[in-house]
């Protein structure tokens, strides 16, 4: 009798599944349409991730191994000290606590279990899942594939008038987020577009470097019918640093390519509309003439600025915000944000967090929790980048998985500036930091990431 993945009697091998496929299902399920109005409930994604983590657990238990180096522990456990002394702290038992019902997708995820969620369990399955830049790869083009789909649905969107609404127009597009969730389309076609330019930049057969070329290419139209600013401004600055790791005469070239691309896109195809060319002028004026959206973000800032002081060491604990907010905002804030369209009726949503995710954790977990959650960001950063440059002087050129490694992360760490977790699409969050986590520990961990 032969075991699986061994020649049995008659020469034959048995290949099992790899495992990376457990994570590769979970950003495919994101492309599942999200119920109108289900009030945030957990998407399937967001179960489906429970089980790649007590799949991943099963395998560690079976083969009999050490799960992480003691490197590897130590950086992704590091934030689970801030959320220990947050959940403490927090309003209520059941308010720090309450996402732990939502990992089994039994209602909606919050505080403690959230956050382990995104920063700590699901990142150590893919870094442990991962095997080599085959299953990177896999991953890579996963969501790729799923930034071209959703994209693709919010050019629909935009162009019959069936998406969110904006400005008083149905609009915006927003893929099959709906309107609760404006930001999802824009956070998954932004982090294809980087997963595309990375292979653009890598040492993959030319043609598929020409097929990431034209994908990034291509998503643009939709990062820019998303009319989001802050997705735009994070997308910039990372391909800008994927360009310039990969070399100065690259990044001219390309740089030179992307804006004859978007002159066609915008010029020739008529994206450059009123409200788009209104949208990216606004950029710069958040200080001199803020729109409400702006006004509102800069009053809940100062409210968590606010929260800090108060209690400067462990915050105002988990999912805390919300309760204290009133107490430090001006009159300047709004009673919530209007949303409307693709496929949903008009709700108003309460203003929740500071759309800040520095801010958030400061507010809610103090000086401990930021210190300790963004000393894992930076670590896995440090770590990413040192092991680029060990990569370039070694081979001569950098691999493809080390530049969308390196650019998912610096994108999550710009886009925090400007936004915090929440909805379907926070678990895509989670893959990402779960690939920073593979290129920057991955050789302490399992196996050296430039196999």
């Amino acid at each position: 009798m032969s075991l699986p993945g061994h020649p049995s009697s008659g020469g034959r091998v048995r290949r099992l599944p790899p495992p990376v496929l457990a994570v590769a299902a979970v950003v495919a399920l994101l492309a599942l349409p999200v119920a109108p109005d289900d009030g945030g409930g957990a998407h399937p994604a967001d179960a489906l991730s429970a089980l790649a983590v007590l799949y991943c657990a099963l395998r560690l238990v079976r083969d009999r191994r050490r799960p992480l180096s003691r490197t590897a522990a130590v950086v992704l456990g590091l934030p689970v000290l801030g959320l220990a002394v947050a959940a403490a702290g927090a309003v209520s038992p059941g308010a720090g606590l309450s996402g732990l019902s939502g990992l089994s997708g039994l209602s909606g995820l919050s505080g403690l279990g959230r956050y382990l969620q995104v920063f700590v369990l699901v990142p150590a399955a893919v870094l442990l899942l991962v095997r080599d830049r085959a299953d990177v790869r896999l991953l890579t083009w996963s969501t790729v594939g799923l930034a071209v789909w959703q994209g693709a649905v919010g050019v629909h969107q935009y162009v019959t008038g069936s998406g969110a609404s904006y400005r008083g127009e149905p609009i915006r597009a927003v893929g099959t987020f709906g309107p609760q969730d404006v930001m999802g389309m824009a956070t998954v076609v932004s982090l294809g577009l980087v997963c595309a330019v990375g292979l653009a930049l890598g040492r993959a057969p030319a043609r598929q470097r020409l097929l990431a070329a034209g994908c990034a290419l291509a998503l643009l139209l939709p990062l820019a019918l998303s009319f989001s600013r802050g997705a735009w401004i994070a997308t910039a600055v990372t391909c800008a640093v994927q360009l310039l790791l990969a070399g100065v005469r690259r990044a001219l070239a390309v740089g030179a390519a992307v804006v004859a691309a978007a002159v066609v896109l915008v010029g020739g195809f008529g994206a450059g509309t009123a409200l788009l060319q209104e949208r990216v002028g606004s950029i710069t004026q958040v200080a001199d003439a803020p729109d409400q959206s702006v006004t509102d973000r800069y009053t809940m800032w100062a409210a968590a600025a606010g929260m800090w002081r108060e209690r400067p060491l462990t915050g105002v604990g988990l999912k805390g915000f919300p309760e204290h907010r009133d107490a430090h905002a001006s009159l300047a804030l709004s009673s919530g944000s209007e949303t409307d369209g693709a496929g949903a009726g008009y709700h108003r949503q309460p203003l929740l967090s500071p759309h800040n995710m520095y801010l958030l954790v400061l507010a809610e977990q103090g000086l401990i929790g930021l210190l300790a959650l963004a000393g894992s960001w930076l670590a896995l950063l440090v770590l990413g980048l040192r092991r680029l440059r060990a990569a370039r002087r070694a081979r001569g050129a950098v691999p493809d998985c080390a530049f969308v490694a390196c650019g998912l992360l610096v994108w999550q760490l710009t886009d925090f500036a400007y936004a915090d977790i929440g909805g379907p699409s926070t678990v895509l969050t989670a893959v990402c930091f779960g690939l920073a986590a593979w290129w920057a520990l991955g050789s302490t961990a399992q196996g050296v990431p430039g196999r």
